[in-house]
């Protein structure tokens, strides 16, 4: 929060902002394999969350944080999206499309955007989250790094129980029941430098794996901006099983 300036005696306040000037890259062209047989028919970013679409969630929090440009990467069902969409004059943005032919994966569809700026705002298309988009942005310009990635740190269940083997896997040494294991794991949201480009072949499908590994290889500053709030992956159906509950 930041002091805006004085009316009648009293503070008042604005919340901090991204530059206006910042562009965001909505990566909306996958398949949704994992809410089938309801993305054969809708795409992913347009099923619903109660009334509304998860993706006209998106575009609302990337107003709030202060963006004003918008390039929605899309491939399947792209005409959908784009009838919805449109040029983004609801949501008060300035919306434009990248569209790919044939998947190209999560970072492959940068490519087809030639003019993104120094640093500019990568997120899935499906994430919901009380992410502060302008403290994200804070830490990637404070620390310098080609990439910093939104982490969230998530409890994951095993549905089943856990052998410890011997060296030679002849003997079981432990055994525990359905454990449960701890991750930061990336939420689908990046604030990346265009330098990261330099590992982006047009045409050719390149996710975001790859993009780590490339920068790992190089020894590449990759900042991390940890998330304590909430966090859901639409496209796993428990996710999207439990934002229906707490918004629907």
């Amino acid at each position: 929060m930041s002091t805006a300036g004085c009316r009648q005696g009293v503070a008042v306040i604005t919340a901090e902002l991204i530059p206006e000037n910042t562009r965001a890259v909505v990566l909306a062209g996958g398949i949704g394999a994992r809410l089938r047989p309801y993305t054969t028919v809708l795409p992913k970013p347009l099923m619903p969350i109660g009334e509304r679409p998860i993706l006209a969630i998106v575009l609302e929090h990337l107003r709030e944080a202060g963006i004003r440009r918008v390039t929605l990467s899309v491939g399947h069902l792209a005409e959908l999206m784009m009838a919805y969409v449109g040029r983004g004059e609801r949501w008060g943005l300035e919306i434009d499309y990248a569209r790919e032919e044939t998947p190209l994966g999560t970072i492959g569809p940068l490519a087809l955007i030639p003019d993104l700026g120094e640093s500019f705002l990568v997120m899935n298309g499906d994430v919901l989250t009380d992410l502060s988009l302008a403290e994200f942005w804070r830490t990637h310009t404070s620390r310098g790094a080609e990439l910093t990635v939104a982490t969230h740190h998530r409890r994951v269940k095993i549905d089943f129980g856990v052998l410890g083997l011997s060296e030679d896997t002849s003997q079981v040494l432990s055994f525990t029941e359905k454990p449960s294991i701890e991750h930061d794991v990336s939420m689908g949201i990046y604030a990346m430098k265009r330098s990261v480009l330099r590992h982006v072949k047009p045409g050719v499908p390149f996710g975001f794996d790859g993009l780590m590994a490339c920068l790992l290889a190089e020894g590449a500053p990759i900042a991390v901006h940890r998330h304590k709030g909430s966090w859901l992956d639409i496209g796993r159906p428990e996710d999207y099983d439990r934002a229906q509950q707490e918004r629907g």
